[in-house]
């Protein structure tokens, strides 16, 4: 069992507060460069190919590592991953903040995940560490998933401030003043945590878990983008999966596995993941293609379009403080499933926007699905957390921090894949334009607005207008098609958690414990799954 630390009240709370203020920056840092897309692409130029990995090698990274870096925070002290990685997070930062091409962006952008991925799931298992009362863990993750939420919200209108008055690379330069604060009264409020018998930190499942996840993930994006005739992406598809089903059999034959997958057999655990998952897929690609859409379609600068997304920011800080009241009123089934069903709606509804649609509409849309992604977020963090032994909360939360940032890297590549398939195949260009001129054009909604900045009237109109329009509609129809995803994943979770509010704790209510006197928080994991 983990070693008990025994807090006063001030001390817990202002602790939480370091570790809102990480979660927050990891969380502004996966979305905050979507507004600079524009100002890289045309400062870089990178190819179509190199924007998409620009914008989702973070998450692929931390995706492939989370898992790992969370069983590490068991193992050798989730404080000590958690400065660790902040310090590894701000240089890699200014790596990115003054790298001279697209290659070298996309690797501080990798470097940026693999530090990220020691930073996620130390906050969430520290905070069952901080706080062993469930209702005030369940008010603890609240808050936490309402920084996380709003940090992914907020992302854009930082980015459109500094924008608005500095170069591109000023976004990542915003973490280091940031990280500096975590490091001094993170090294002073938090207590160290970790398994005090942990067993041995695998090394091939470490490998296998990575190979498997970027495999699959790369195979996906790939084939979303450029089908499956290249020769590399069935390759690594067969090569990723057999990867993860390795991993798998490896841990349950381990008798200290990197992740104890018997935790997939709590139906709470499995529908957490699969919603936190699914619910990122659709959310993380359609905010990447309306910064686009609110900077090249309707000509807002960074500034106001950062302003534009405002409402998801209040929404997501809604969403995730009222989650544990939401749940003691419906229980978690219920909540969960109206959570991924209002999102669904609120994704869908982008898919009836065009280039003069009013901003209420916009508004309303940004609004809904702020809020309701606060509420999945944070109630998936808390069956995921509830459903795991005490001992291993580091691995546990490390599931559900890869369940959001593989949804996010899955979303930006298949989302931002599908818009360029419908932009390509619809863009008309002008008879005359010069055929290199033609091909930038092509990569991008970006290419087309920098290529017709250089042409004459007579071409750069209709070159802009097909350009718009072709974007539009990638992106009506990307909307429609995440909104029907989120409506499966909404009727997903609510048959996985059938008859599985009775007997099982609820956010906000306490467990109820043993005859024996223990804890809830102590159960082990056949416990967990009955």
């Amino acid at each position: 069992m983990s070693s008990t630390v025994h807090l006063q009240p001030r001390q817990r709370w202002t602790g939480l507060a370091v570790l809102v203020l990480a979660v927050t920056l990891v969380a502004v840092d996966a979305t905050v460069l979507s507004l600079a897309i524009p100002s890289i692409s045309e400062t870089l130029r990178p190819s179509g190919t190199q924007l998409l990995w620009i914008g989702d090698a973070y998450s692929f990274v931390l995706a492939g590592l989370l898992v790992s870096m969370g069983s590490l925070s068991d193992r050798i002290g989730r404080k000590k991953l958690l400065l660790a990685g902040a310090t590894a997070f701000g240089a890699a930062s200014l790596m990115a903040a003054y790298a001279p091409g697209a290659g070298w962006l996309i690797l501080a952008r990798v470097l940026l995940g693999v530090a990220g991925a020691t930073i996620m799931p130390s906050t969430l298992s520290l905070i069952r560490t901080l706080f062993p009362d469930d209702r005030e863990r369940a008010t603890a993750i609240g808050i936490w998933g309402a920084a996380a939420s709003a940090g992914a919200a907020l992302g854009p209108v930082v980015g459109g401030v500094l924008l608005e008055h500095f170069w591109w690379g000023s976004v990542f330069l915003l973490n280091i003043p940031v990280l500096v604060l975590l490091l001094v009264f993170g090294a002073w409020l938090l207590p160290e945590s970790k398994d005090p018998k942990p067993g041995r930190w695998d090394v091939l499942s470490v490998l296998l878990s990575l190979a498997g996840v970027i495999g699959v993930v790369y195979a996906i994006k790939e084939a979303a983008a450029h089908g499956v005739a290249r020769w590399d992406v069935p390759v690594a598809g067969v090569l990723g999966a057999l990867a993860l089903v390795v991993f798998v059999r490896r841990q349950l034959r381990l008798e200290t596995p990197l992740l104890d997958v018997r935790l997939f057999g709590d139906r709470r655990f499995t529908a957490a993941v699969l919603a936190s998952l699914i619910a990122l897929i659709g959310l993380s690609g359609i905010v990447f293609v309306t910064s686009q859409y609110l900077q090249l379609v309707r000509g807002y600068p960074p500034l106001k379009a950062g302003l534009a997304e405002l409402p998801a920011f209040a929404g997501a800080i809604a969403g995730g403080l009222l989650t544990a009241r939401l749940v003691r009123r419906t229980g978690a089934r219920a909540a969960l499933t109206f959570g991924l069903l209002a999102m669904g709606a609120g994704i869908g509804l982008l898919g009836w926007i065009q280039q003069d649609t009013t901003y209420l509409l916009l508004a309303a849309a940004f609004l809904l699905v702020g809020t309701a992604e606060g509420v999945v977020y944070t109630l998936g963090a808390d069956l995921v957390l509830g459903a795991a032994p005490a001992d291993k909360a580091g691995a546990a939360s490390a599931v559900s921090e890869t369940a959001y940032e593989l949804g996010t890297a899955l979303g930006i590549a298949l989302v931002g894949s599908v818009v360029g398939a419908l932009y390509v195949d619809r863009l008309a260009v002008p008879a005359g334009t010069d055929p290199a001129a033609a091909q930038q054009a092509g990569e991008s909604l970006g290419g087309a607005v920098e290529v017709a900045h250089g042409l004459p009237d007579t071409l750069a109109g209709p070159l802009l207008a097909s350009a718009k329009e072709a974007f539009v509609h990638g992106v009506n129809v990307a909307g429609m098609l995440a909104g029907a995803l989120l409506l499966g994943a909404a009727v997903l979770a609510w048959r996985l958690l059938r008859g599985g509010d009775a007997g099982a704790e609820q956010p906000g209510q306490p467990e109820q414990s043993e005859q024996s006197g223990q804890s809830g928080q102590e159960r082990t994991p056949e416990k967990a799954n009955a």
